[in-house]
Parts: structure tokens; C-alpha cells; sequence
């Protein structure tokens, strides 16, 4: 089957819709099937996005993106040190 990736405010609306109908009465493995997502994903986005509004995830996924961005020139970095560092030891 293939994977669909969300976005954080598809995520948000389908986890509205979904306490809308929790609210009803309705059983998560009944909503999730009707939304088309695992049970999974449901507990999942909500633990992640629960009490966010639309501004609030955006912003999380920015940083996010930003902290991956960061991690990657810092490995960059210590990488291009060690190597520095071989190079002035003579050990190559």
C-alpha cells in the first residue's frame, strides 16, 4: 500500500474531525478507517500534534527542518576537524 504523506494541517483538521466524532460516541478504530489512517497514525499525530493550532505546527516543522539543517553542519564541521587534524598529525 502506498504511504501519503500529510501536512501538518491536514493532520490538525483530520484530528478535529476525529474528536468531533469521539465526541459522538464513535470508536477510534471506526473514525481512523473512515479517514483512511491507521489507528497508529491517530495516536501518534496526537501525541505530536494535539494541542497545536495551524501557526503552532508550521512553526514546529520549521524548526524541525531548521534543527536537521543544523545537526548536518555539525557533522559537516566535526568532520572537516578530524580530518584537519590527521592531516597536521601526518598520519596519512
Amino acid at each position: 500500500m502506498a504511504r501519503k504523506r500529510y501536512t501538518p494541517e491536514q493532520i490538525i483538521g483530520i484530528l478535529r474531525e476525529a474528536e468531533v466524532r469521539l465526541s459522538h460516541g464513535e470508536k477510534i478504530g471506526e473514525i481512523s478507517r473512515s479517514l483512511g489512517i491507521s489507528e497508529q497514525s491517530y495516536y501518534r499525530w496526537r501525541r505530536e500534534y494535539g494541542g497545536l493550532n495551524l501557526d503552532q505546527a508550521r512553526k514546529l516543522k520549521k524548526l524541525e527542518q531548521e534543527n536537521a539543517r543544523l545537526k548536518r553542519t555539525i557533522a559537516d564541521l566535526a568532520l572537516d576537524k578530524q580530518i584537519l587534524k590527521e592531516a597536521a598529525e601526518g598520519n596519512f
